[in-house]
C-alpha cells in the first residue's frame, strides 16, 4: 500500500524536527556537563502535565514530551522556560549554572546554534561529496526565459525572451538560484532584443508572490513543444498527433518554444490549421482544429532538464567532489545559504515588502519537504532548516539562546550581571514574544489553507 504525500511530508518533516532538536540540545548539555554544570532534564518535544516517556540516569531525566513544538535542557542555576523561581531564590550551588565564570556560560548557550550551524554545513559536505553539484547554467538559455505568469513579470518588469543577467549587481550563475536572489534583491539586469536594460524590483514585490502561492515559480527556462497525453475526447484525437511529437511549425509559422504557440493558436481561434511535426527525424503535417478557447486539446510533454540538454535547449554543468574539495564547498553552500536566510528576514522585518504575509508555521516548514522519500533531499531540507533555526534561537529575543548571550555579554562588557528579578520578567516577556509568533506563524498557514 502506497504512503499518501501528506504523510510521507509529515514523516519527514518529524523525523527532521527530532534529529535537529536532539542535536541542538546536545550542543548545550556536553559544555554544561564538561563545565561541571548540573542537567536536570533533556527533552525531546515538551512535556507540559505529562511525558510520553521519561527516564532518570544519574542527574538528568531523559524524557519525550507530547507537544512536539521543540525541546529542551532543564539547566541547574538557570532562568529558562520551565520558571523555576524558587530554586533561584536558594544560595547558589557550585554545580549551578550561575556560579560558572561568564565565559563558560556563554559557550554553553552558544552551543546549540554552533551545532546546528556545523549540522547543516557537515550534511552539505556529504551531499556534495555523494552526489556533487548539478545546475544549470542560466547563461546557456540563449534565447532568454519564459515568464509563465504574465501578471507577474509585468510586475518585476520581465517578459518571455529576456536574458536575466545580474541581481544587485552580481551575475546570475545558476537558473535554480534566480527565483530566491530576485526575491531578496533590488535590483535586476535583463537584456532584451540586444539591449541592456536596468530595473528596480519593487519593494512589495514579495507580496505579489504571496497572492497566489500556485503561481510563485513565474520563470522557467523556455521548452520545446513537445506533445504529451492526448485525451480520448479531445477534439484531435482522431488526428494522427502522437505523444513526443515536437511541433516545429504552426499554420506556416515556425516556432521552437513552448511559449510561440499559444498566440498563433489565438490568431486561428475555432479553424483548421496544419502543424509541422518533428517525429523520429523527420517532419510530418498533421491537420488540426484550435478551439474557441485557442487549444488543440493535448496535454503538454514533460521534458527533463537532461532531455532539454540532448536537444540542445539549455546546459547542465557537473561538479564532481573527492573527499577534501567537499569540504570547502560544504562550508560555502552553508554560508550561502544562511546569507540568502538573512537577506529574507531583512525583507520580512520591512512591512513595505509584504513579506510577513508569507511567514509560515509547522505546516509550511513541513510543506517543503518532497512528496516521495528522497534522502537527498530530505538531508538538504533538513541543512536549510538547521540553519533557519540557529538563525531564529541565535536572535537576541529573551527566552531564546539569543536574549541569555545577549545578556552574557553585557554582563562581560559591563561587570554588572542583571538581576535575577530581570531575567525573570525579561524570560516571561520573551516567552509572550515567542507565543504571538507561534500564532501568527501558524495562523497565516490555517488563513491559507481556509481561504486559498
Amino acid at each position: 500500500m502506497e504512503m499518501s504525500p501528506i504523510l510521507i511530508k509529515t514523516l519527514q518533516f518529524f523525523l527532521s524536527l527530532s534529529i535537529l532538536i536532539v542535536l541542538h540540545e546536545l550542543g548545550h548539555f556536553i559544555p554544561a556537563k564538561i563545565f561541571g554544570t548540573r542537567v536536570e532534564k533533556f527533552y525531546l518535544f515538551f512535556d507540559i502535565k505529562f511525558s510520553l516517556f521519561k527516564k532518570k540516569i544519574g542527574d538528568t531525566v531523559y524524557g519525550i514530551g507530547w507537544l512536539p513544538l521543540g525541546g529542551y535542557v532543564k539547566i541547574a542555576g538557570m532562568i529558562d522556560e520551565s520558571m523555576d523561581t524558587e530554586a533561584m531564590q536558594e544560595e547558589p550551588k557550585e554545580w549551578e549554572f550561575r556560579s560558572k565564570p561568564t565565559w563558560q556560560r556563554l559557550i554553553i548557550m552558544l552551543g546549540g546554534v554552533t551545532v546546528n550551524f556545523i549540522l547543516a554545513v557537515i550534511i552539505y559536505i556529504g551531499l556534495a561529496y555523494a552526489y556533487g553539484d548539478q545546475y544549470l547554467a542560466t547563461d546557456s538559455l540563449k534565447d532568454g526565459v519564459w515568464v509563465t505568469e504574465k501578471n507577474i513579470g509585468d510586475k518585476l518588469g520581465v517578459q518571455t525572451g529576456d536574458k536575466i543577467l545580474k541581481v544587485n549587481g552580481e551575475k546570475v550563475e545558476r537558473f535554480r538560484s534566480m527565483f530566491n536572489e530576485i526575491v531578496t534583491g533590488n535590483s535586476i539586469t535583463i537584456e532584451r532584443d540586444g539591449n541592456i536594460i536596468e530595473k528596480e524590483i519593487p519593494v512589495d514585490f514579495i507580496a505579489t508572490l504571496i497572492e497566489d502561492e500556485d503561481k510563485i515559480r513565474f520563470i522557467s527556462p523556455r521548452i520545446p513543444f513537445i506533445i504529451g497525453k492526448i485525451p480520448e475526447e479531445s477534439h484531435n484525437a482522431e488526428s494522427g498527433l502522437k505523444e513526443q511529437d515536437e511541433i516545429v511549425a504552426i499554420a506556416g509559422q515556425k516556432i521552437k518554444y513552448f511559449d510561440e504557440g499559444k498566440g498563433i493558436f489565438e490568431n486561428h481561434k475555432g479553424k483548421e490549421i496544419t502543424m509541422d511535426v518533428l517525429r523520429s527525424n523527420e517532419v510530418v503535417q498533421i491537420p488540426v482544429k484550435v478551439s474557441d478557447s485557442a487549444t488543440i486539446g493535448v496535454y503538454r510533454g514533460v521534458s527533463t532538464f537532461a532531455d532539454l540538454e540532448k536537444r540542445g535547449v539549455l546546459r547542465l554543468e557537473t561538479i564532481k567532489y573527492s573527499f577534501l574539495e567537499s569540504i570547502p564547498a560544504g562550508i560555502d553552500k552553508g554560508i550561502e545559504t544562511l546569507s540568502s536566510y538573512v537577506k529574507q528576514m531583512k525583507k520580512i522585518f520591512n512591512p513595505d515588502t509584504g513579506a510577513y504575509k508569507g511567514v509560515g508555521g509547522f505546516a509550511a516548514i513541513a510543506g517543503i519537504f518532497p512528496e516521495t522519500w528522497d534522502w537527498p533531499a530530505f538531508w538538504n531540507t533538513t541543512a536549510f532548516i538547521s540553519i533557519i533555526l540557529a538563525f531564529m534561537n541565535i536572535l537576541p529575543i529573551p527566552a531564546l539562546d539569543g536574549g541569555h548571550v545577549t545578556f552574557l555579554l553585557y554582563e562581560m562588557v559591563s561587570g554588572r550581571k542583571p538581576s535575577d528579578k530581570f531575567l525573570e520578567y525579561a524570560q516571561m516577556t520573551g516567552f509572550f514574544i515567542l507565543i504571538a509568533l507561534l500564532l501568527f506563524a501558524n495562523g497565516n498557514d490555517l488563513y491559507k489553507w481556509l481561504f486559498k
